[in-house]
């Protein structure tokens, strides 16, 4: 683990919690028309509504149901967004989290984002509602309105999994490029000169885009000809989706010798297309993925991949936000930098 300290322009530093009586005085009404607002009383004109509506979107607010039922400002846990919830990568994480939780006092709410932005703004939306002690997420892109949440919240946030040009709070992650980038150099000293990579074809899954730029990048500088790309399938890209990429790859490049996949899903499906076509892996063709499920280790031939240390991000994250809520939410700006290395197998 390292941790790199860096400094935030000022729109980005965290505030303090957004008030219900701020809003009434942007707006320029009282804090019992805002409250009226939002309960949708008639007493509130539709235009007084508009205004009041417009401004909780352009400021960040978000409204506190649990204010009137607690006593106290602990809420006793905190919330954490995953892409997905089947995924071994990402279950790792939230295994992560929780094991650093224990004993504290603290409970995870966990939610998952089917890897869209717009899904994670209702999450954070709906979370923050419930007050939680503190916020982990999953990438670094947002959309505006949920980093106007987030940032008007009044608690840590954590941004894992990769490391966002502009963070909110805190970072507990790694370059998936540079992760990617590695890979491609340790497979290109084993003597590997034409490389192809299977990914999605859209960016919705920003690690997925950061490893596909990395791998494009490497392939360029290492001159190893114009990288063979083939975007296959809407993230996350299942079994069968690397399997038919696969066979994309090599009708367009037959003489491809070794393919990257954006997964270990992805490579265990494009290794099962290859048995199925007689191909010998890595004789005829070498497939690689990332992230070191348990599948690539278990397989026939094992998959050469990319261990993130799935896990040890989600405790790292969880020890962040501790460490802030100990410190009174003001722990320094940093980055944690997380480890990953290549770990090669049979399949390269």
């Amino acid at each position: 683990m390292k941790k790199v300290g860096f400094t935030r322009s000022e729109n980005t530093r965290r505030d303090a919690k957004l008030t219900m009586t701020e809003v009434a005085k942007h707006v320029g009404v009282s804090a019992m028309t805002v409250s009226r607002a939002f309960r949708q009383d008639a007493s509130v004109s539709e235009e007084t509504r508009k205004r009041i509506m417009d401004a909780v979107d352009e400021l960040g607010y978000v409204l506190d149901q649990s204010a009137g039922s607690l006593s106290s400002r602990r809420t006793g846990f905190i919330a954490a967004l995953v892409p997905s919830i089947n995924n071994s990568n990402f279950s790792d994480t939230a295994r992560g989290i929780t094991d650093a939780l224990e004993n504290t006092g603290l409970q995870l709410l966990l939610g998952y984002t089917d890897y869209s932005i717009e899904k994670e703004e209702q999450l954070i939306e709906s979370m923050l509602r419930r007050r939680p002690e503190g916020v982990i997420l999953t990438g670094g892109s947002h959309t505006p309105r949920a980093r106007r949440m987030l940032e008007k919240a009044g608690i840590p946030v954590v941004e894992t999994w990769e490391l966002p040009e502009n963070p909110i709070n805190y970072v507990v992650g790694f370059s998936n490029s540079e992760a990617m980038s590695l890979l491609v150099r340790e497979l290109a000293g084993k003597g590997y000169r034409k490389f192809g990579y299977i990914g999605g074809t859209t960016a919705r899954d920003t690690r997925g885009s950061q490893r596909r730029s990395g791998f494009a990048k490497t392939v360029e500088e290492l001159d190893l000809g114009p990288p063979r790309m083939i975007s296959f399938g809407v993230p996350p890209i299942s079994m069968q989706q690397g399997g038919q990429a696969i066979v994309s790859m090599l009708e367009r490049w037959p003489d491809t010798e070794v393919v990257l996949c954006v997964s270990d899903l992805s490579a265990f499906g494009a290794l099962m297309e290859c048995h199925r076509r007689g191909m010998r892996v890595p004789e005829d063709i070498a497939i690689a993925g990332f992230g070191d499920y348990e599948i690539s280790s278990t397989c026939h031939p094992r998959i050469t991949t990319i261990n993130a240390d799935c896990y040890g991000i989600g405790r790292q994250a969880a020890a962040r936000l501790l460490d802030a809520l100990q410190n009174g939410g003001e722990a320094g700006d940093e980055i944690t930098l997380t480890s990953y290395k290549v770990v090669l197998r049979e399949s390269t």
